[in-house]
């Protein structure tokens, strides 16, 4: 078993970079030969506190080089600002798309940071006006400053979901249309009913209506209904430092990763 520190008890991810990409993602590297699935997602993908997430479990189950290129926190806008990853989803045999939440990207309202897209950076002249008794200097990560204009006001913060759903089907169209070859959408219900916050559940803002609608783009969308053992395990198995136990209590678990390895297989096999 890996450890950063084994006094602390800390995952040792084993960080590495592909190609020209300036981002770090889960290791150990892995060749690109052509003979791989790529994988794009966030932190579920990244399998934070998972000693080995579905990424590496299909791996095992269908016998094809799995690369993951998982981003905590990630929205579309980390991996449309990359290439180098792009391009190496196009040199994959499958590419497989964590559906990621609406929250982490820059639209009309709002910028997020470039590579890391939970962070805030700032609100448009249209934001502003919408909502003209907030100071969002006051704002580090989109979480909070959405959480905190919902909560001033539903209507006006309908109009804010209205656009970041819309953001992320151009979004994504455009990645997909992006990627050659053939792609699945990976759609994974609420998997952890503690990290349910007032905005909903994750992948945030992300519905049926939104799937449905980047379907025709996609070679095929795998949507994964967890079990309520799954949703309920808490962190058993889970591998972090003490300090970390409230982040892994809103984490899925492993029997979640388990689940999600087996629709996917199941769906790849078909693909490969």
């Amino acid at each position: 078993m890996a450890y950063e520190n084994l006094s602390e008890g800390a995952l040792d991810y084993l960080p590495c970079r592909y190609g020209k990409s300036k981002l770090l993602f889960r290791g150990p590297r892995k060749k690109m030969d052509g003979n791989y699935i790529a994988v794009i997602g966030g932190t579920e993908t990244y399998g934070k506190f998972i000693e080995k997430p579905f990424t590496e479990l299909v791996e095992d189950d269908v016998s094809t080089t799995s690369i993951n290129f998982g981003c905590v926190n990630a929205g579309a806008d980390v991996f449309l600002n990359e290439p180098a990853i792009l391009d190496a989803c196009s040199k994959a045999r499958v590419t497989v798309i964590q559906a990621m939440g609406a929250q982490n990207m820059s639209n009309r309202f709002y910028a997020v940071h470039p590579r890391r897209n939970d962070r805030f950076l700032k609100a448009s002249v249209l934001l502003k006006m919408v909502f003209r008794e907030v100071d969002f200097t006051d704002f580090h990560f989109t979480r909070h400053m959405l959480s905190t204009l919902k909560k001033l006001s539903e209507e006006r913060f309908a109009l804010v979901e209205d656009e970041i759903k819309e953001a992320w089907k151009a979004r994504m169209q455009i990645m997909l249309e992006k990627i050659e070859g053939k792609t699945v959408m990976l759609w994974i219900d609420d998997s952890n009913p503690e990290g349910k916050s007032d905005l909903g559940h994750d992948p945030l803002f992300v519905d049926r209506e939104m799937i449905e609608a980047i379907r025709p783009y996609c070679t095929k969308v795998v949507e994964v209904n967890l079990s309520d053992q799954a949703k309920s395990e808490g962190v058993a198995g889970m591998i972090y430092p003490e300090m970390e136990e409230p982040m892994a209590k809103e984490m899925m678990g492993m029997r979640a990763h388990r689940e999600i390895a087996k629709s996917l297989s199941n769906a790849l096999r078909d693909m490969l």
